[in-house]
């Protein structure tokens, strides 16, 4: 499925739009105003939260862990000491793993299972006022921890409150 995530020009906090081709909204991302590190809540448009992702503040590098009706399901983790592209670990409980690896200029990413196989696409928009994502994830996969991950890489490594 395709989708468009699109992160909110004026706004207080971290917040997105995902859409789908069609431009309906599916999913919105929104952050906590007073917190210490990131805390996000992904909902769907009735407001019923599916994900939530909070930054974990002492870890050796950034690291994030998503969380699915209160269980741990994802530790998002940035690897250190990689040359011309950044590279995240996505450490699913079980054998699923997955490893996200971008470009020289951080706006093509790839998502792999450790298998090698491919799981979804991301692309950032040139030249946009906000950071704008076109997400094509594989028939599958886990659509809402996929977005997650890829609003995690955005505020890794285009968030310019952190620049």
């Amino acid at each position: 499925m395709r989708y468009v995530m699109k992160q909110k020009l004026f706004a207080l906090t971290d917040r997105y739009a995902i859409r789908d081709e069609a431009g309906r909204e599916l999913f919105w991302v929104d952050g906590k105003i007073f917190s210490l590190g990131h805390k996000l809540s992904f909902r769907n448009p009735a407001g019923e939260e599916l994900a939530y992702i909070a930054q974990k503040l002492l870890s050796w590098g950034p690291t994030y862990e998503i969380y699915r009706g209160g269980d741990l399901a994802a530790v998002v983790k940035k690897v250190l000491f990689t040359f011309f592209s950044c590279r995240f670990t996505i450490d699913v409980p079980g054998p699923d793993d997955l490893e996200a690896a971008g470009d020289f200029l951080d706006h093509e990413y790839g998502f792999r299972r450790a298998d090698g196989r491919a799981a979804a696409t991301v692309s950032k928009q040139w030249f946009a006022w906000t950071d704008t994502y076109g997400v094509d994830i594989a028939a599958g996969e886990d659509d809402v921890l996929i977005l997650a991950a890829t609003v995690v890489i955005d505020l890794v490594c285009h968030d310019r409150k952190n620049a």
